[in-house]
């Protein structure tokens, strides 16, 4: 796959770096540029990253970062088995936890949300870091709805993170998931309470937190086009004849 003259592969972090150092030099020049283009795509363009991840995985398979790569750029495009091994290769080569919480969420994916519980359970959990920990309860949320549990997953959400008033990279989404699991069990008044707190934390437009509050306030969007296409001709109104 072709890669853009301004991508050298030395934008990537330098962690990464260091693993490629056991390639020879123009292969890992190569790897770090397929990876550079994974990291870029993979928000915008996830078939595209999933194509340069299967490259660097073609050319350097045993490298635990190409592996990781590989199973966002899988994760990313909802093939969740793929994903899984992926992220399996990766930690085995490791030995860390961190990618627990995106295997767990790989297993609800698969129609497999006991599992995920599973996972949010066992001694891992207490391995990860508190950004780690904070998305282990999200998955373990989001497994409880799959299971038709609204009230656990509520209970699942609450936590001294969601109670904080300080902002943390998770706190968007932390309080996000508990107004949407609130809304869904019917509490309303404490889901606009909770979506309105998420849109404070929310500063780089990571949910769409602000378009639910507004639509549970009643507030409807016309697309400008659609409006404009809803009034009629001018001439047409005239209607004379010249």
């Amino acid at each position: 796959m072709p890669i853009p003259e301004d991508v050298t592969g030395e934008e990537i972090d330098k962690d990464v770096r260091q693993e490629l150092q056991s390639l020879p030099k123009t292969l890992a020049e190569d790897v770090a540029k397929n990876l550079v283009m994974v990291a870029r795509l993979i928000d915008e363009d996830p078939e595209g990253a999933y194509g340069y991840s299967r490259v660097a995985l073609r050319l350097a398979s045993r490298v635990a970062a190409v592996r990781e790569a590989a199973g966002f750029a899988a994760y990313a495009n909802q093939k969740y088995s793929e994903a899984l091994a992926e992220f399996r290769a990766a930690r085995r080569m490791t030995g860390t936890v961190d990618l627990w919480p995106v295997m767990a969420d790989c297993e609800r994916g698969l129609g497999r949300p006991e599992k995920a519980l599973d996972m949010a359970g066992a001694p891992e959990v207490h391995k990860l870091d508190k950004a780690g920990q904070v998305e282990m309860r999200l998955v373990a949320a989001g497994a409880r709805r799959d299971m038709g549990q609204l009230d656990a997953a509520i209970v699942t959400l609450q936590s001294p993170e969601l109670a904080s008033n300080s902002f943390q990279p998770w706190t968007a989404r932390l309080r996000y998931a508990y107004a949407d699991a609130l809304l869904a069990a019917g509490r309303e008044g404490e889901a606009r309470e909770w979506f309105a707190k998420a849109v404070e934390a929310d500063r780089d437009g990571s949910t769409d937190a602000s378009d639910r509050l507004a639509e549970l306030d009643g507030v409807e969007f016309v697309d400008a086009l659609d409006e404009d296409e809803s009034e009629p001709d001018a001439a047409e109104d005239d209607g004379g004849d010249d």
